[in-house]
């Protein structure tokens, strides 16, 4: 693997209207968050953001759209075989600046190039088409003379991400693949703190001259502005806290300009142990891996993440054992370790708020595995390092702060019910959450609790003994897959295969004779579902 350089830290340069411009104001460090060390600094003080929207909007999106879907479907393919020379760089850049192992760091890297070849291929099959039509023509005339047809076109504006720190890869490409595809021309404003690995990769495709210049743009530091430029006909889309969302949907972009607007927000997802599943079956043990898996992966730091897990009541004690006993087993510390399983949290700041978090969940909820004394591999208590914490809440109903409360890290609360009823209502506590999962023995009981759940959820992750090899994981995100949630996680959509590029089109009805509706087919191909 790449190591990275010991040398000053460089400045980060932000890609804009096709060129790369450096900040000229005060730069924010990026960091180590197992050493400390600084390793970069971004700025985007001085940028001229009009120009770089105005670039974007009328230089590259036509350019982009000039070609079809099959020809920007080939761009896609050919940053797919442009990120996989750089993998290992990647790798260096993500233990460094986000704290991952190497199972983590590929969870970011190799998920977001494996979506981009998915999208490749879905969009190969549109191949010389240029405008997407949804559905047939319909007669408005009983002679059929005069009609109707949809079609979907793409949005004359940009593309804004305001990304979450968690994924630099893949939080760019999973909204880069379908916006790309779709034609228009995308502006990325990473999170400050794990800015690195996005900006490299950006900086690798833009060196290799896929892309139309200012197709894909970086802009790394403060996002002051960002929404002052967003017109009627630009699309953004945001990774972050409800509360940040909620603030941000009430700028004029939205309220007056009527952008759209795409979040995903807090989620607190839960695992549902069936009642069938008693702790000598296969199931319960299916159950156990899962939530400890959730819990440590990327050290908890997963919008998908289990935060609930709730079990029969009778069930409790032997859950919260074999629960325990695994994450007991998990390694912690400096992720160039090899012996280390789970690395660190991305910044201290994000450490505070893990155990400022667990504090306030423990005033309702017992410890069943405590992190707090655990001891570190190759990293002390000044890193950005925390242990699993299992908390455990025997009566789900008598609790309120567990039900509201997402602590972004290696936390779940395992918590009781009564009967299956009870258990889906407190599923739904969360508000809205983007994926439940459900372990049962038997598949077909599943069905009405799988049902029950899509009502407040994005996803559903239903689990049995036979797909226990096959399944793809409760918290992993298939592009295949829509991924969002409704209430408070977001009410925003992504993936899903091709209607991810609804986002990114405007459907109209076009009415005229005839021979126009035909006519609409040339150069044209159905959406698919």
């Amino acid at each position: 693997m790449t190591s990275i350089p010991h040398h000053a830290p460089p400045l980060l340069e932000n890609h804009v209207a096709g060129h790369w411009v450096a900040g000229n104001g005060p730069a924010t460090e990026l960091k180590d968050p197992v050493t400390g060390d600084t390793l970069a600094r971004v700025s985007s003080a001085g940028l001229d953001l009009d120009a770089t929207f105005a670039f974007a909007r009328d230089t590259a999106g036509p350019a982009l759209r000039a070609l079809s879907y099959g020809a920007r479907a080939d761009c896609l393919f050919r940053i797919v075989t442009t990120l996989q020379a750089h993998r290992d760089d990647y790798y260096a850049i993500a233990q460094a600046n986000s704290g991952t192992t190497t199972n983590d760091s590929a969870v970011d890297i190799d998920g977001a190039i494996y979506t981009l070849g998915f999208y490749a291929k879905q969009g190969a099959a549109l191949g010389d088409a240029m405008t997407l039509l949804d559905g047939p023509a319909v007669p408005l005339a009983k002679d059929a003379s005069f009609g109707v047809r949809h079609v979907f076109r793409p949005t004359p504006g940009v593309a804004l991400f305001i990304n979450a720190f968690n994924f630099p890869s893949w939080g760019l490409w999973e909204k880069a693949a379908p916006a790309l595809l779709a034609g228009v021309p995308v502006i990325v404003k990473p999170a400050t703190a794990t800015a690195w690995l996005t900006q490299r990769m950006v900086a690798d495709v833009v060196a290799a001259g896929i892309l139309p210049a200012g197709a894909l743009s970086v802009i790394c530091g403060s996002a002051d502005g960002l929404l002052d430029r967003i017109g009627a006909f630009d699309v953004v889309s945001f990774t972050g806290s409800a509360e940040t969302a909620a603030t941000l949907k009430r700028h004029p972009a939205f309220t007056e300009r009527s952008a759209r607007f795409n979040v995903e927000a807090d989620s607190l997802n839960s695992a549902l142990l069936m009642p069938d599943a008693s702790p000598d079956t296969p199931a319960f043990e299916q159950f156990v891996r899962e939530v400890v898996r959730e819990m440590t992966v990327k050290s908890g730091q997963k919008c998908t993440a289990i935060r609930r897990a709730f079990v029969p009541a009778e069930y409790f004690d032997a859950a919260a054992s074999a629960i325990s006993a695994k994450l007991a087993q998990v390694v912690v510390g400096d992720p160039r370790n090899e012996t280390v399983k789970m690395g660190a949290l991305v910044s201290m700041a994000q450490k505070r708020s893990v155990i400022d978090g667990i504090a306030h969940l423990r005033a309702e909820a017992e410890v069943l595995f405590d992190g707090a004394d655990a001891v570190f591999v190759d990293a002390g208590p000044d890193s950005a390092c925390v242990a699993p914490t299992l908390l455990g809440l025997r009566e789900g109903a008598a609790g309120q702060r567990v039900h509201d409360t997402e602590v972004f890290g290696p936390v779940a609360t395992l918590i009781g019910y009564r009967d299956l009823p009870q258990a889906l209502a407190l599923a739904k506590r969360g508000q809205g959450s983007l994926v439940a999962s459900l372990f049962g023995n038997d598949a077909g009981a599943m069905h009405g609790p799988a049902l029950a759940l899509a009502e407040a959820h994005g996803r559903v992750h239903a689990i049995d003994p036979s797909v226990a090899k096959t399944q793809t994981g409760h918290g992993n995100v298939m592009p295949m897959s829509l991924h969002g949630g409704p209430g408070r996680a977001g009410g925003g959509e992504e993936l899903g295969g091709l209607r991810a590029l609804r986002l990114y089109h405007q459907r109209a009805a076009v009415q005229g004779p005839a021979a126009l509706l035909e006519a609409l087919t040339q150069n044209g191909t159905q959406m698919p579902q």
